[in-house]
């Protein structure tokens, strides 16, 4: 149970205090461990977590293959935006893709409080609108830009998500959040690694040269970062 501010996420940071404490005994802290799966494609969503400092990776499957990211939800948001938005189940799925700490609350409790008119529901619509910037945003990376220049991206935002420079990550998880060849990102991280921009060693990557690495990436990672910027700091009390 929590007893303080979570100021490690973004959305219940934002929250005025005596709304805060009135969700705070739905609230509970757990720990995430690295690909865990938080809801299944087509499954009922039982709960929804608000990230502090792990990361999950929303995923599309296509058939035969691997799973491919769409969208990476750290400490800036919230997964389990279907419920929010009136379903309770998605065609995509749900994992930890770096492991750490997160705000537990139930799907139920979290339908009721997110439907009411107040700083919750107020909260999340600027979420959900910073949140379609990012798929989308995302979407057209894929399509437009190099694999070096959106492994950048990545990188930078995972940082951002999780807030330390130091996080678990493989070549073959990586792969598969660009939807690449393994040796494709090898050889790249090893082209970032010869570069000092970052660090590479027993499953987890260390960002080194942040500066260059959003020189290396691409405009897509400062687009998505100036819209959660300016609709996650609006008033809402």
């Amino acid at each position: 149970m929590l007893h303080e501010m979570p100021t490690a996420n973004r959305l219940l940071a934002a929250l005025p205090e005596a709304e805060y404490e009135r969700l705070l005994p739905y609230l509970t802290t757990v720990s995430l461990a690295q690909r865990q799966t938080l809801w299944n494609p087509r499954a009922p969503i039982e709960a929804v977590y608000f990230p502090c400092t792990a990361m999950a990776s929303i995923s599309v499957l296509a058939e035969g293959d691997d799973p491919v990211e769409v969208a990476a939800i750290g400490n800036e948001g919230v997964v389990g935006l279907p419920l929010f938005l009136g379903s309770d189940s998605s065609p995509s799925g749900a994992f930890v893709q770096v492991p750490g700490e997160a705000v537990r609350m139930d799907a139920d409790v979290f339908r009721q409080e997110s439907t009411q008119e107040g700083a919750l529901h107020r909260i999340l619509q600027f979420y959900a609108q910073a949140f379609m910037t990012q798929v989308s945003q995302s979407t057209a990376c894929t399509r437009l830009h190099r694999v070096e220049q959106r492994l950048a991206r990545w990188l930078l935002t995972a940082q951002d998500r999780v807030g330390r420079g130091e996080f678990p990550m493989t070549h073959e998880f990586m792969a598969q959040i660009l939807g690449v060849r393994r040796a494709t990102v090898t050889e790249i991280a090893g082209e970032f690694q010869e570069t000092g921009l970052v660090r590479y060693r027993r499953g987890a990557v260390a960002i080194l040269d942040r500066n260059g690495l959003r020189r290396a990436s691409c405009n897509c990672y400062r687009v998505v970062q100036e819209e959660f910027d300016r609709l996650l700091t609006v008033p809402v009390a």
